[in-house]
C-alpha cells in the first residue's frame, strides 16, 4: 500500500517567516510512523457524499420545511451553492498540501497555530456533538424493532463495533462508509422516482390530505408562506444538513492519488448532494402540502406507503439506521485526522498521533469512543426534542469550521500571488468575488443563529467554546505549536496514476 511522501517524518515547525525553528525537533514524539493511503475515488466520493446525507435530510428536512415552506427549495440551493465554494477551496489546498490534519493546518499555516489550534477543535467539538447525537438516534431506530431492549445497550454495541472498525486499515473504514452510503443513495433515488410516479400516475400517497401535484408547492400559502423571515431562520437547518462534507479534505491524506481523487469528488459530490436535496424536498412538497410534512409521522414512509409497500415502515428504519451508522462511523474517522493532525502540530497530546501497525491513529480512535460513551449517559436523561439545538450547536461548529477554510484558502492565494509560487493545478473558480461572497453569506448564517430566539443558545456555546479554546492555547500550548505549520508544497510533483489502475478507480 502506497504511503504518502510527506508523512514519513514529523512536519518540522516553521517560523512566521517560513524557515524551521529549533522548536521543530519536539515534533519527533508526536508520530511513531505514517498514514497509509489506501482510499480510492470510489471510497473518498461516497465517503463525502454520505456524510452530508443523513439525519439533517430524513429528519432535520421536516423542521426546516415547517419554517419556509416551498422556500426551504432555495435556501438549499443558496447553502448548496456556498458549501461548493468552501469545496472548491479545500481542494484547492488538499491538491497543493496533501495532509492528514487538512483544514487544521492549513489554518495554521496560512493564518497562524492559534487559528490551526481553534479551527482543529472546533472540528472535533462539532463531530463530538453529532456522534453523540447519532448514536442516540440509531438506539431510538433500534427501538422501533426491539423496544423491550433498554437503549442503552444498543448505544454501547455500536459505540464499540464502529470503533473496532476503525482501528483496522483505512481502506476496511473507506469500504463500509462506500456501502453504507449506497444504501442511503438508493433507498433516496427509490424516493424521488417512487414519488415522481405517485405525481405523475395519480396515486393518492399514504396519508395525503390532497390530492399530489406540483401545484401544492404553490397552493398552500405560495412559495413563501412564512415570509422572507421564515427563508432566513430555516438556514439554521439547512447548513446543518450539509455540515460533515468536509470531510472529503481530510481524505486527502490517505487518499492513493490526491491529485485525481480529491478534484473529482469535490466536483461531483456538492452538485449530487444539492440534487439529492432539492429533488427529494421537491418531491415531498408535491405529494404533501407543506404544512403538513412531519405532522402524521414520516413522510418518506408515507411515499413508499403511497406505492402499496406495506413493510415502508421497516424498509426506512433501515434506511435510516445504515444513515446513522454512516454518520457515526464518519464522524469517529473525521475527529480522529483531525486529532492526528493537532498533534503533528504540538496543538494536541502526543499520544494522539501514534499510529497502529495498520497505519491507523488508534488513541484518537480511542478518545472519540470515550466521547460517545458519553451518549450511553445522555441516552437516559436527553429529551427527544433537542434536535434543533443540537442542529444550532453543530450548524456554528460547523460554519465557523467552513470560513476558517476561507479564509485559509484567501491567505494562500494572496502568498501565491505574492511571492509568486506556481499556479495552483485545482483553482478555485470566479476568484476572488466567489470567495469574498462566500465568506459574507457565512457570517449571515451565524447572524441568523443570534436572530431567531430558539437558535440564538447556540450562539452563546459557540462564542464559550472560543473563547475556552484562545484561554486554553495561551496556557497549555508550547514548543513548536507556537509557530506556523511547514507543509510541503506539492505542486505538479505528485505522479498522476494512470487511469484503469486500481487505485484509480
Amino acid at each position: 500500500m502506497q504511503q504518502a511522501t510527506t508523512d514519513t517524518k514529523p512536519t518540522p515547525a516553521a517560523g512566521p517567516g517560513g524557515t524551521s525553528g529549533s522548536r521543530g525537533s519536539s515534533a519527533s514524539a508526536a508520530v511513531g510512523t505514517v498514514l497509509n493511503r489506501g482510499l480510492n475515488i470510489r471510497h473518498i466520493r461516497f465517503m463525502a457524499l454520505g456524510s452530508a446525507i443523513g439525519t439533517g435530510l430524513f429528519y432535520g428536512s421536516a423542521s426546516a420545511i415547517q419554517k419556509a415552506g416551498p422556500a426551504v427549495l432555495l435556501a438549499y440551493m443558496i447553502g448548496g451553492a456556498a458549501v461548493f465554494m468552501v469545496m472548491r477551496a479545500l481542494g484547492e489546498m488538499a491538491v497543493r498540501h496533501p495532509v492528514s490534519g487538512s483544514f487544521g493546518q492549513y489554518a495554521s499555516r496560512y493564518l497562524g497555530p492559534l487559528a490551526g489550534f481553534v479551527t482543529g477543535w472546533t472540528y472535533v467539538f462539532e463531530m463530538a456533538i453529532v456522534a453523540i447525537a447519532d448514536v442516540t438516534a440509531f438506539s431510538i431506530y433500534m427501538g422501533f424493532w426491539f423496544p423491550e431492549v433498554e437503549r442503552w445497550i444498543w448505544v454501547l454495541a455500536i459505540i464499540f463495533f464502529l470503533a473496532a472498525l476503525n482501528l483496522l486499515s483505512v481502506k476496511v473504514f473507506g469500504e463500509l462508509e462506500f456501502w453504507f452510503s449506497l444504501i442511503k443513495v438508493v433507498a433516496i433515488i427509490a424516493m424521488i422516482v417512487g414519488g415522481a410516479a405517485i405525481i405523475a400516475f395519480g396515486f393518492q400517497a399514504g396519508g395525503a390530505t390532497v390530492a399530489p401535484g406540483l401545484g401544492n408547492l404553490v397552493e398552500h400559502g405560495g412559495l413563501f408562506p412564512n415570509g422572507f423571515e421564515g427563508l432566513l431562520a430555516s438556514f439554521a437547518v439547512v447548513m446543518f444538513a450539509f455540515g460533515g462534507i468536509e470531510t472529503l479534505g481530510i481524505t486527502a491524506g490517505e487518499a492513493a492519488d490526491p491529485k485525481t481523487v480529491i478534484p473529482k469528488a469535490v466536483n461531483t459530490v456538492p452538485v449530487r448532494v444539492l440534487l439529492f436535496y432539492v429533488l427529494t424536498l421537491g418531491v415531498l412538497m408535491s405529494l404533501f402540502p407543506w404544512n403538513e410534512i412531519g405532522t402524521n409521522g414520516s413522510p418518506f414512509v408515507q411515499i413508499f406507503s403511497g406505492l402499496g409497500i406495506p413493510a415502508a415502515p421497516h424498509i426506512l428504519n433501515a434506511v435510516v439506521i445504515t444513515a446513522a451508522l454512516s454518520a457515526i462511523n464518519s464522524d469517529i474517522f473525521g475527529a480522529g485526522r483531525i486529532l492526528f493532525g493537532l498533534s503533528r502540530q504540538g496543538h494536541a497530546p502526543a499520544s494522539f498521533g501514534k499510529v497502529s501497525r495498520h497505519g491507523v491513529p488508534w488513541m484518537t480512535v480511542v478518545m472519540m469512543t470515550g466521547i460517545l460513551l458519553v451518549g450511553v449517559v445522555l441516552n437516559a436523561v436527553i429529551p427527544e426534542d433537542v434536535f434543533l439545538l443540537i442542529a444550532s450547536i453543530a450548524t456554528f461548529a460547523t460554519v465557523w469550521v467552513w470560513v476558517m477554510i476561507l479564509a485559509s484558502h484567501v491567505a494562500m492565494k494572496r502568498e501565491i500571488a505574492r511571492k509568486p509560487l506556481p499556479a495552483s493545478e485545482f483553482p478555485s473558480p470566479w476568484w476572488p468575488a466567489a470567495s469574498v461572497a462566500t465568506i459574507v453569506f457565512m457570517a449571515l448564517v451565524i447572524v441568523i443563529l443570534g436572530a431567531f430566539e430558539d437558535t440564538r443558545v447556540a450562539l452563546y456555546v459557540g462564542a464559550v467554546w472560543l473563547g475556552l479554546l484562545v484561554v486554553g492555547y495561551r496556557l497549555w500550548v508550547r514548543g513548536h505549536g507556537l509557530v506556523r505549520a511547514e507543509l510541503a508544497d506539492e505542486t505538479a510533483s505528485l505522479p498522476r496514476i494512470p487511469a484503469g489502475t486500481p487505485a484509480a478507480r
